[in-house]
């Protein structure tokens, strides 16, 4: 069954997409990528009806030159997923927040919404390891990229809304963000720690103070583990693991500015 689905839907992409397609239903499939699409779903507590959507809030532009029969990217999911996103956020900040002006209120909702964070939304609930992304990109980090995950998170919340309707995306959003009032006390200050260590450091010693140096690397490719040290004129002053490079660079960031202002 699996060979017959492979054949007509080329080997590189993940099986379950397509499975439907063939009456198959809860099939096991052993990849990495079928198990990373699963536990999407799961995490965003909905499953999609349209398998195709899914896929092509996955793909990423860089694809579509080398598989002919991938009709579509997801960049004008994202344009859809953006709108949605927007509407939501500016629903909830206005609830949230009655007795805030307009511009604190479009503040709150920039924080919330720009590429970073939507990164570290989508690395959070796994989509970094589910994109689908050509050969070069993939070589070039592309799966690590801010960039790529923003776009790709915008892409599924536009997937889900399409495959659904508003009330279903707006609560798959409610389930990926939670309450808002954590993550703008939380997440949003730990936001860029490697630019907030830079400019604590800076203006006293210089743009090229600090280093960062990957001390090692576990796990296979798709499951890779990185411990990296961050130092301040070669003298070690924080360390953090992540499961990419630049995760692992941010949580050494951080642990060295909470050990700055412990000092």
């Amino acid at each position: 069954m699996h060979a017959r689905i492979r054949a007509k839907f080329g080997a590189g992409f993940p099986l379950e997409f397509r499975a439907r397609e063939f009456g198959i239903s809860g099939v096991s499939l052993s990849s990495h990528s079928t198990k990373s699409v699963i536990q999407l779903q799961q995490r965003l507590g909905y499953t999609f009806r349209d398998a195709a959507l899914l896929e092509r809030a996955l793909t990423h532009p860089s694809l579509l030159p080398e598989r002919p029969d991938a009709a579509e990217s997801n960049q004008r999911l994202e344009f859809l997923g953006d709108a949605v996103l927007q509407l939501f956020l500016t629903e909830e900040l206005y609830s949230g927040y009655p007795e805030e002006r307009e511009g604190l209120l479009s503040k709150r909702r920039a924080s919330l919404a720009n590429r970073s964070f939507l990164a570290l939304l989508a690395r959070e609930i796994g989509l970094d390891q589910c994109l689908l992304l050509g050969a070069g990109e993939e070589a070039s980090g592309g799966r690590e990229k801010d960039s790529a995950l923003g776009d790709a998170f915008e892409a599924l919340l536009g997937a889900v809304h399409t495959d659904s309707d508003y009330a279903t995306a707006r609560r798959v959003i409610q389930t990926i963000y939670g309450p808002l009032e954590y993550r703008l006390a939380g997440h949003l200050e730990s936001d860029n720690p490697k630019g907030r260590l830079q400019e604590h450091i800076q203006p006293k010693l210089g743009n090229n103070a600090l280093t960062y140096e990957v001390l090692s690397t576990e796990g296979p490719p798709h499951e890779r583990n990185y411990l990296v040290e961050v130092r301040l004129n070669g003298q070690a002053i924080g360390s953090g693991r992540g499961t990419s490079k630049k995760a692992a660079e941010e949580a050494a960031a951080r642990e060295a500015l909470g050990s700055l202002k412990r000092g």
